[in-house]
């Protein structure tokens, strides 16, 4: 099978790296890439957000299946060109990816089906946003309606933090993202992560994870995209999973098929669970960055057989087989990230790094130049390690994190404190 990746993130080295440990992959190319990504498959520069691009290429090289990373491209409507076009896709159509793309949409589709999640109000307009937020009072939450790179999200402890993202947003710090404001009770418990394949009738849940959203230690700082993630959830036992899939999941995709938009790839469930009851918070159409890595890491060769069964419909006969293990995931970040941070710093060590079914080193903002990897973006490398606890995981993630020589870059030291203390 010859394939095609969509993405250039570490969210895409670790799709690639489990690909690529399944023989059923001939032929893999990711286009972008990055220089982590260089070393293991094709990259080709090629601009994902242009269906038409994407169709001349994959039909220039003979793809097979089409396996889409990121949200941009979904929203924009490249899987459905791809589909038009004959392709074998891995990600939802443009009207199911409204699902990430508009915060009302989801609030829409979550009313219908009677899923569980915070109660909310929407605007249009900065004045009566401001008197909702006054009437409410803090903490409160406030969201741009449309994608802003997993930044659109303020979770304002003060009422002046609120009334200051709804000046933000609608004075244009997210562009059209911000167009329309969602506001949100605040919901309090223990969030996490849930990761659900579908194929437009079934539902495959295929693992947990939580993540670190704030850029320092003990939880503190900016949020960020994620510092850092392990898999599975404790918090999301069993039982929790299973009210998810009842009253939030399957739900959801009743009413989208309903709707004439069936849902089909991976459904990421953001979930905030109090006293043994899921509530959504959000979903996110692709698999999260850095969840995907641990995700991929614990999943191995199967994650593709899993894709390929949700893009052809077959998930009924599908099986997940889990390890009883854990793995975890620290993000080395530029310095300065999320805010202002320096690109081209030189990377040294990862040579000598493990790359095993237990340890790699995925690649997220990297390039390589003159034999040398270069730091491109915020978030640049994500080291990643499985072991038969969380503690090996994390001693095997941290040893690695260690042997880095970047003084440019930094990362949390207590990814996972919340369960090892």
């Amino acid at each position: 099978m010859n394939i095609l990746i969509l993405g250039g993130g570490g969210r895409e080295h670790a799709l690639a790296w489990a690909a690529l440990q399944n023989p059923k992959c001939d032929k893999l190319i990711v286009a972008p890439g990055n220089a982590g990504i260089a070393l293991i498959a094709e990259c080709a520069a090629l601009d994902i957000e242009d269906g038409g691009a994407v169709i001349s290429f994959a039909e220039e090289n003979a793809i097979d299946f089409v396996i889409v990373g990121p949200e941009a491209p979904l929203a924009a409507g490249v899987a459905d060109r791809l589909r038009e076009a004959g392709f074998l896709v891995f990600g939802p159509s443009q009207a199911a990816a409204r699902l990430e793309a508009s915060k009302g949409f989801t609030k829409e589709i979550c009313d219908a089906a009677q899923a569980p999640t915070a109660g909310y109000a929407r605007f249009t307009e900065a004045e009566p946003a401001k008197a909702y937020i006054r009437a409410e009072g803090a903490p409160i939450v406030v969201k741009a309606d449309g994608l802003a790179a997993g930044k659109g999200v303020i979770v304002a402890m003060t009422e002046a933090e609120a009334l200051d993202a709804i000046d933000d947003m609608f004075g244009g710090e997210f562009g059209a993202a911000g167009a329309e404001v969602v506001i949100e009770e605040f919901m309090e418990g223990e969030e996490a992560s849930f990761f659900v394949l579908c194929d437009g009738e079934t539902a495959l849940p295929i693992g947990t994870a939580q993540d670190h959203k704030r850029a320092f230690d003990g939880d503190e700082g900016p949020n960020t995209g994620g510092m850092g993630a392990y898999s599975p959830a404790p918090v999301l036992s069993d039982e929790i999973a299973e009210k998810a899939l009842e009253q939030i999941v399957r739900p959801t995709l009743r009413e989208m098929a309903k709707r004439g938009t069936p849902y089909q790839g991976v459904l990421y469930v953001g979930l905030m669970i109090k006293d043994g009851q899921p509530r959504l918070v959000e979903y996110n159409v692709r698999f999260g960055d850095p969840e995907c890595q641990v995700l991929m890491l614990r999943l191995g060769a199967q994650a593709l057989d899993l894709m390929h069964a949700a893009a052809e419909g077959r998930l009924a006969e599908a099986r997940v087989n889990w390890a009883d293990d854990h793995a975890m995931t620290v993000v080395l970040a530029a310095k300065g990230y999320p805010g202002a941070y320096e690109k081209g710093t030189e990377i040294r060590g990862l040579d000598a790094l493990p790359e095993t079914a237990f340890e790699m080193c995925f690649h997220a903002g990297t390039r390589e130049e003159g034999g040398k990897v270069l730091s491109n973006g915020g978030r640049v490398l994500n080291v990643t390690a499985r072991g038969a606890t969380l503690q090996e995981a994390r001693d095997r993630a941290y040893a690695m994190a260690e042997r880095i020589d970047w003084p440019e870059g930094f990362y949390r030291s207590d990814i996972g404190w919340r369960m090892l203390g």
